[in-house]
């Protein structure tokens, strides 16, 4: 656990994966107890991963708070509420796509279909579909979590909703500090993707988040990964950037014969990516090219349930 400011401090858990971390944040509520932002992927014992954290603290936890439902962030919330007999806090729109991600048994089905659907091989989708029912065992989401809204003040930090990397994706702002989620990092880009049941534009969405990151008066920002944000509004800016030079990319790899997501992802990100770096990769092309239908740059074919993209 390290101490990163006044009031605020950091626990970093280990992943299963490639991003092989993740952060939560402990913050020093006005009464002297604890709130957590984000808890951490739902692994076995949490009992044991939870202890020295909790026996560390000076005062209790007397709230959680999930800023999004990917599972190194809302996994281990049903466990942490147990041992802590906090209520969990979570954002109406993240709530209905942590059920459907999660809990709804036709997800994993569902997702398999939108890939076969966006040319993804049969054996490929087939394995995502596995490696969905795989991840689903280790997300333990909040059986009836209290609702956090866009606009309110949550201990006196400003709640605000930046969808992009995920659709409900909520934050905290208080006196120049962003406790960011995933919705910037300071090394890398945070996968911004298209998947099914979610919002049409995912990286309409970002891009204009990143607009708003840029415009909040940020000082620094705490992430889900990797280092703290120092310049949040430049790096903002840089990700804007970089995400309009892989527009140009994807609209470069279109040609007069219609081509599917997932073989312009193969020009986009190479062909050699193990499946869960395939899924990503898929995600991200289709948001991208999603965004330069809607740019009119592409136009996007949908025949027989299989979808193509030509250029406009």
């Amino acid at each position: 656990m390290l101490e990163l400011a006044d009031g605020i401090r950091r626990i970093t858990f280990p992943l299963p994966f490639g991003l092989d971390h993740v952060h939560c944040y402990l913050l020093r509520a006005d009464d002297g107890s604890w709130t957590l932002v984000d808890t951490g992927l739902g692994l076995p014992d949490p009992e044991s991963r939870w202890a020295p954290v909790l026996g560390g603290l000076d005062a209790p936890v007397s709230s959680i708070v999930v800023t999004h439902y990917h599972p190194d962030h809302v996994g281990d919330a049903a466990a942490v509420a147990e041992l802590t007999g906090a209520p969990v806090f979570e954002g109406r729109i993240d709530r209905a796509q942590c059920l459907r991600a999660w809990v709804d048994p036709a997800g994993p089905n569902r997702y398999r279909a939108h890939s076969s659907a966006n040319g993804l091989p049969p054996d490929e989708a087939d394995t995502l579909r596995d490696e969905s029912e795989a991840i689903r065992t280790l997300v333990h989401a909040p059986g009836d979590p209290e609702p956090l809204e866009p606009g309110q003040s949550f201990d006196g930090w400003r709640v605000i909703h930046l969808p992009g990397h995920a659709d409900g994706h909520l934050v905290l702002l208080r006196g120049g500090v962003l406790i960011a989620g995933d919705t910037i990092l300071s090394r890398i880009s945070p996968s911004v993707g298209l998947y099914p049941d979610a919002r049409p534009d995912p990286l309409g969405d970002y891009l204009a988040s990143l607009e708003t990151i840029a415009e909040l008066g940020a000082t620094i920002a705490f992430a889900g990964h990797e280092e703290p944000v120092t310049d949040p509004a430049g790096r903002a800016r840089e990700l804007v950037h970089h995400h309009r030079e892989r527009l140009d990319a994807a609209e470069a790899l279109l040609a007069s014969e219609p081509r599917s997501g997932y073989e312009v992802s193969l020009g986009l990100f190479g062909p050699a990516l193990a499946p869960p770096l395939r899924r990503f990769a898929l995600a991200e092309t289709l948001a991208h090219l999603e965004r330069l239908a809607l740019e009119g740059r592409a136009e996007r074919l949908d025949e027989g349930g299989s979808v193509r993209y030509r250029p406009a």
